[in-house]
């Protein structure tokens, strides 16, 4: 979160009212999802310093970080104002990488696990109702799909557990393997069987090979 944040007279009003202890409660207890609002401990509100928005940005978006407790541990409000009249399509996608910065601030101040940040868009523009969806899976071409693959577990190569005998047989990715599963051993002696198993198959090339060495 970058502190010396340049001013805008949107901005200095946004987090005039917002960055009010009394007021940033009203507001949350007012605006929460009834679900969410279960969750957060609104008394327990602590000004966060400092902004996400990117400084080519602050004369279109404001934002206030407030740290609370909430049912699942540590947390925080993450509030922005879009000042633009037209809105942005990508706002989603935009909220959703803040919301990240602030997981990552969390981190580096030394804690241990990722907090939930609640990300909301205070929206003023021209068009009403707001136009674009606020969930950043919805501008994938698929969003089923993207939902399915970020919200399951990361696809794993863990070549420590792979046999060696089934290593050689990754074709043209089998030197790499076998090289970084064994990089830690000072004698390869006990490879040279699977080395030369590779080499005979023809599928390591003479770069490979030069990088290999």
């Amino acid at each position: 979160m970058e502190k010396g944040t340049t001013s805008t007279p949107h901005d200095a009003v946004f987090k005039q009212f917002l960055r009010q202890a009394d007021t940033a409660r009203d507001f949350l207890d007012i605006h929460l999802p009834p679900a969410l609002r279960q969750l957060c401990d609104l008394d327990s509100l602590t000004l966060e310093s400092g902004s996400f928005i990117e400084e080519n940005l602050r004369a279109y978006y404001s934002d206030v970080l407030w740290a609370l407790k909430t049912a699942a541990g540590e947390g925080y409000i993450y509030v922005v104002i879009e000042h633009q009249s037209s809105p942005d399509a990508y706002m989603a996608f935009r909220m959703m990488r803040y919301a990240i910065a602030a997981m990552q601030r969390h981190l580096d101040n030394g804690h241990k696990t990722l907090p939930l940040v609640v990300p909301i868009l205070f929206y003023h523009g021209v068009a009403t109702p707001y136009p674009w969806s606020l969930s950043w899976l919805d501008k994938f071409a698929d969003p089923a799909l993207a939902k399915q693959l970020y919200t399951m577990p990361f696809p794993l190569v863990d070549i420590t557990v792979v046999p060696d005998d089934e290593i050689v047989q990754h074709r043209r990715v089998a030197l790499l393997e076998l090289m970084q599963k064994h990089i830690r051993q000072r004698d390869l002696l006990g490879i040279v069987e699977h080395l030369t198993a590779i080499l005979l198959s023809g599928y390591a090339n003479d770069r490979q090979l030069k990088n290999a060495v």
